[in-house]
């Protein structure tokens, strides 16, 4: 198999390298979440794209969390987190959770949530809820990597996912591309 790049790209030292990798991650389309947490710990939250399925059997997906988060105990704490997959109406929800707003009650009150049998709390009009028990956690760079099992799911059947790419948000709809 050939690959043809359109650019290839010198990289003399780490923090070149950094910025590279972070140029050409920006043209990786990523879905947008929240990723909620609540329990003996406290009540959590972060918008994250570095999240995705791990295996199906059983239900596992996996979430990356910088260790400079002031969250990060918290999450550990609780043991437990809850994926909500944001809409393309959900983009003042995701500016709050990544930092705009710091105050946790102040996030949580810019939408509607809903208690699980977990604990935890799930954005009500998410296009899908993924509340997950943490069954490990591992230290890679800069980030904790969570693998949580799936303990149920919630799901519309309604909206478009947020995505961000370039920096940006943006709002995907539905379209097939090829079949």
């Amino acid at each position: 198999m050939t690959t043809t790049l359109k650019q290839q790209v010198a990289l003399p030292d780490l923090g070149a390298v950094q910025l590279e990798f972070r140029a050409a991650m920006a043209r990786v389309g990523a879905s947008v979440n929240v990723i909620s947490s609540a329990g003996e710990g406290g009540r959590g939250g972060f918008t994250a794209t570095a999240m995705c399925s791990v295996t199906d059997t059983p239900p596992t997906l996996l979430v990356c969390m910088n260790r400079r988060s002031s969250q990060c105990d918290l999450f550990l704490r609780n043991g437990v987190f809850c994926v909500n997959v944001l809409s393309h109406d959900h983009v003042d929800l995701a500016e709050y959770f990544s930092g705009k707003v710091t105050d946790m009650n102040e996030r949580y009150a810019s939408g509607m949530w809903e208690c699980l049998p977990s604990g935890n709390h799930a954005l009500a009009d998410a296009i899908a809820s993924f509340d997950c028990k943490i069954t490990a956690h591992h230290v890679v760079g800069t980030h904790y990597v969570l693998f949580g099992e799936v303990q149920s799911i919630r799901r519309s059947t309604v909206g478009h996912p947020l995505l961000y790419l370039d920096r940006a948000f943006v709002g995907a709809t539905a379209g097939i591309v090829s079949n």
